[in-house]
């Protein structure tokens, strides 16, 4: 059994989580680990037992100590640093959202197929086994009428915010904000059952930082409708719904779907769709990024790149028509050897994920 061996880029919590998740899956090994500060690598390799820790991206990606990497850094830096590792022949795991908006995401596709590499979007949720169920037996609702989802939470750092100390989740320099953070976890599910809308009406609340502190979206597709609502300033309790004709199906949390069940029409019958035991959420999209490696394909049939796109694509719209605007919006690069020197995202920056 052939051992893929990964990179972390980006020493935050979401890293921590990922190699809990990961080292259930016993065909990957994390070997390295790159953050700008290298005392700050270090102290984290040595809490995880990973051998190597690198303060610069280009010399890990360089190397040989690793086969694919694993970016959780702002999203501001995925596409530079996505599109230099898959440049040296690395495969790529980018955490959600792929990009900062659709022209990054289509450079970042491209660099993935001219250097035959995987590249795949960390959407954990779509490659649980539960949602596969969604998937597979989604016809059991009938003619479907209603997509609904919605993901609202406080934010842990909005208390902070209110009194006036900006963290990374409300900075539109690293490219952030509802939509981005919150909202993608609506968007995504719907794009894989049902693709690409055919419009979209938005509407948010924006923040004095220049992000959106929450928002919502109708969008209309051939026969039915989509709505989506999402929030860092205050908390829901609500289940996402897949209504049809013949039956509905009730997802507890769209961000993390444990509890899926199929209601019959009027009550008449329930189902629980929940797939055995839930292992980790982390473990699956690392399980399904294995499987797409040693397949020899570059791309997810879930997390595909067109599902990755048409994701970005929507959520540009959302924030067209909501007014938010990110410095990357305006950046007009190759994606060249300078952006490792942060161009299009300030080392200052990558050092606090």
């Amino acid at each position: 059994m052939e051992t893929i061996r990964l990179g972390i880029v980006g020493t935050g919590k979401i890293s921590e989580w990922f190699i809990n998740g990961c080292r259930k899956e016993k065909r990957c090994t994390v070997t390295a680990v790159c953050s700008r500060n290298l005392s700050r690598a270090e102290d984290f390799a040595r809490k995880h037992g990973i051998a190597r820790s690198f303060d610069s991206l280009e010399e890990m990606a360089a190397g040989n100590e690793v086969d694919a990497v694993y970016i959780a850094t702002p999203n501001s830096c995925h596409a530079w640093q996505s599109i230099l590792c898959m440049r040296h022949g690395k495969h790529v795991l980018c955490e959600k959202p792929l990009a900062s908006n659709s022209r990054e995401a289509t450079a970042m596709i491209e660099a993935s197929r001219q250097n035959g590499v995987v590249l795949m979007e960390a959407m954990k949720t779509t490659v649980t086994p539960n949602f596969r169920h969604v998937i597979g037996n989604i016809a059991r609702a009938g003619k479907v009428r209603r997509y609904f989802s919605s993901y609202c939470q406080y934010s842990s750092r909005y208390d902070d915010y209110k009194k006036g100390i900006v963290r990374n989740a409300f900075r539109p320099e690293l490219s952030n904000g509802a939509v981005m953070d919150i909202g993608i976890y609506t968007i995504y599910p719907m794009v894989v059952l049902f693709g690409k809308p055919q419009e979209i009406t938005a509407r948010g609340m924006m923040l004095p930082s220049g992000v959106d502190g929450q928002g919502c979206a109708f969008m209309k597709y051939d026969g039915m409708d989509a709505e989506i609502i999402y929030s860092k300033i205050a908390d829901s309790y609500l289940p996402s719904e897949i209504q049809g004709e013949d039956a509905t199906i009730s997802i507890d949390n769209i961000h993390d779907m444990r509890d899926i069940r199929c209601i019959g029409r009027l009550g008449s019958k329930t189902e629980d769709w929940k797939q055995g035991d839930y292992v980790d959420e982390y473990y699956y999209e690392t399980a399904e990024f294995i499987d797409v490696i040693l397949s020899g394909k570059i791309e997810s049939s879930i997390n595909s790149h067109a599902n990755s796109l048409a994701t970005i694509e929507i959520i540009d719209e959302i924030r067209r028509q909501t007014g938010v605007i990110f410095p990357a919006d305006s950046t007009r690069d190759n994606f060249g050897p300078t952006d490792s020197s942060g161009n299009s995202c300030p080392l200052s920056h990558f050092q606090e994920c």
